[in-house]
This record gives structure tokens, sequence and C-alpha cells, in this order.
């Protein structure tokens, strides 16, 4: 059965060797996350340390997946602090272990990240992924669109320059 649950930072604290074992395991099959190394378990350590200051201070919101108990993924809900970005946020580290995929994971967690967006007062979100991947298709299938991409924009596991893409979705229209 899987779960989804939003966590404080109190409560994501004691879970960093959990959350670090889904961007290892990701990071490992290759993906475009920002690591290029999956075996450099300290700097993915100090994102989430970093990630749930953000937390606690507010500026992101986390949401993790458990299938049988065990967190296997994870999407992040990211606010503007700049006034006239108030109406938007920024969807990042949609990570489902290689373990847990094709289960619909990833779909519900969009879908839950996006609600709560909406229920923050949220109007338009955005987001990038690296062209091509099939997370492309799965963000086009929620009604995202594409607004553009940008080459050579992120190094891979591979050591290749690789373009990205930035989608967005507009919630609801401004009043």
């Amino acid at each position: 059965m899987i779960e989804i649950e939003q966590l404080s930072a109190s409560q994501a604290q004691p879970l960093v060797g959990a959350l670090c074992d889904v961007l290892q395991g990701c990071v490992a099959e290759g993906a475009s996350v920002g690591f290029i190394d999956a075996n450099d378990r300290a700097v993915m350590e100090r994102f989430w340390q970093d990630k749930i200051f953000s937390l606690a201070s507010g500026d992101n919101q986390l949401l993790v997946a458990r299938l049988h108990g065990k967190i296997v993924a994870t999407v992040m809900v990211g606010y503007s602090a700049m006034p006239n970005g108030r109406h938007r946020a920024e969807i990042s580290k949609l990570l489902v272990h290689p373990r847990a995929r094709r289960m619909g994971i990833g779909r519900r967690l969009m879908q839950q990240a996006e609600q709560l967006a909406a229920e923050n007062g949220k109007t338009l979100l955005v987001l990038d992924t690296r062209s091509g991947d099939v997370a492309t298709d799965l963000y086009l299938s929620l009604d995202w669109k594409i607004a553009g991409s940008i080459p050579h924009y992120a190094e891979s596991t591979a050591g290749v320059l690789d373009a990205t893409t930035v989608m967005f979705k507009t919630l609801r229209l401004p009043a």
C-alpha cells in the first residue's frame, strides 16, 4: 500500500538516511537531479539538511511516499520569497526510487504537490527536467506545458552537458 504524507522539519530530521537512500538510488540510475556522484553520501546529507531547514522556515514543503512503511519517493514544493512571485511555486526533487517505479507513485506525488500549492494560494507552478527524460511524459499527462529548453544546462552522471526543459502549469487564473 502506498501512503503519501507531508513531513515537517521535525518529522523529516530523523529520516535523513531514508531520504538519502531515495536520492542515492535515483542518482545511481542516472537521474539528473543536481548530483553527479551517487556515492557522495555526505553531499546528499547536506542537501537534505538544507532542505529540512527550509521546511522549518516555510520556504519549502516536502511530500514523501511510503511503500510498506518505507520511504520510496519524494517531491518538494518551493515557495518564492520575492514579493512579485508570491503567486507561484516550484516543484522539485520528484524522486522515485528505482525499485518503486511504474506504480503510479510519481503521478500521485505530483497531484498531491499541485493540491498543496493550490491550498497555499499558488496559481502558477514551474519545474525543470532533463530534456528527453521519461518524466516529461508524466508532466505532459498532468497538463503541464513546455515553456522551452536550455541547452547544456546540467552535467549528467555520465559527464555530458544535457539540456533542460522548463515547464509550467496554471492552477487557476488570478482574479
